[in-house]
């Protein structure tokens, strides 16, 4: 009982100097960045991080986000963040092509079944590589988007060489190299950014997750869409390195208890629940055709991803990694996350 009676007072002290001392730390404001629009699902996942950061902290630590662009173009969050124009910024690694070549593992097809234990699979996976890889900022937590298909406009995609003479949108580098192995053209845009290209025909196709469809509104110039789950895309959020430093120890910890993997699920969870939807929605619709592929087919298409992970683990030899280290380390995380596809 007196044991019980020491931890307790010891806990209850220990707790009143972390809030005495939380409550002497300096102000600090947080920027945050991001390039969705706040009708999406990750800008209410932004509020809900930083009221918790906020509460947590005993309002030493506030934010203001910065949606949709506003502070610079989906392509720069990265830099950004970098370079001190954003605290906190919300990029997707896939836009700069063989810059986080480890992070390119999760971008390859047919690896992840699922969205919410998948985010925390690969968040879990990827802090062992994350210091030398982004060790221009502090990172923070990764998540992905519920698994993403082929779209097209006036063309069926059944099988690989149904991409041949296409002119795609891809979500990120890895799938602009499986669009080029497949005989397509690339036509780089953000996701902001893809309605327009569609529209205006300059592209045939985009590679985009099934609730966004709708939130682009894409589904309003695509009529074809493959019912398969063929890729991911991580989603990274980091900070600037300067503006971590600048905290005291109570309010790193603030930061770090919010930079976990639980935090990355709870993340993506909301926003996998929003693509999944999605999918039911444009099937209900009369003039879109929703079809899968058969067993053949999909063993087809995999058949056709065998050189991209081969371009893959060139990629990571030549960054200094083991290819095969770094991919048993993800397809582990994502079987323990019962996650793997």
């Amino acid at each position: 009982m007196r044991r019980f009676a020491r931890t307790c007072l010891f806990t209850l002290v220990t707790a009143v100097m972390s809030t005495a001392a939380l409550a002497q730390d300096k102000p600090i404001h947080l920027k945050f960045a991001h390039w969705v629009p706040t009708t999406h699902p990750v800008h209410a996942a932004a509020q809900a991080w930083l009221a918790s950061i906020e509460k947590a902290s005993n309002g030493t630590i506030t934010g203001t986000i910065f949606p949709a662009q506003q502070l610079g173009k989906a392509f720069d969050h990265y830099n950004m963040a970098r370079d001190g124009i954003a605290d906190v910024a919300y990029t997707n690694p896939g836009y700069e092509p063989g810059r986080f070549p480890v992070m390119g593992a999760s971008e390859l097809p047919f690896i992840f079944a699922n969205a919410k234990e998948g985010s925390a699979a690969v968040d879990a996976w990827y802090r062992k590589y994350a210091n030398q890889e982004m060790k221009d900022v502090h990172y923070c937590l990764t998540f992905v988007h519920d698994p993403a298909t082929v779209h097209t406009v006036n063309k069926k995609v059944v099988v690989p060489s149904d991409m041949n003479g296409l002119k795609v949108r891809p979500a990120n580098a890895t799938i602009a190299q499986f669009v080029s192995l497949l005989g397509g053209t690339n036509v780089q845009a953000s996701a902001p950014e893809s309605r327009d290209l569609l529209e205006k025909r300059v592209a045939d196709a985009t590679t985009f997750p099934w609730g966004s469809m709708l939130l682009f509104g894409l589904d309003k110039v695509t009529k074809y869409h493959i019912d398969s789950a063929f890729y991911v895309t991580e989603q990274v959020w980091v900070l600037n390195k300067a503006t971590y430093e600048s905290m005291s120890a109570a309010q790193k910890k603030v930061i770090d208890d919010h930079c976990t993997s639980e935090w990355a699920m709870k993340i993506g969870s909301p926003w996998a629940e929003f693509e999944s939807a999605g999918r039911a929605k444009i099937k209900a619709m009369p003039d879109h055709e929703v079809y899968p592929l058969t067993p053949e087919q999909l063993a087809e298409w995999r058949k056709a991803a065998d050189p991209l992970r081969e371009k893959w683990a060139d990629s990571v030899r030549k960054a200094g990694y083991d290819p095969a280290t770094v991919m048993s380390d993800l397809k582990a995380a994502l079987t323990q996350y019962n996650s793997a596809y």
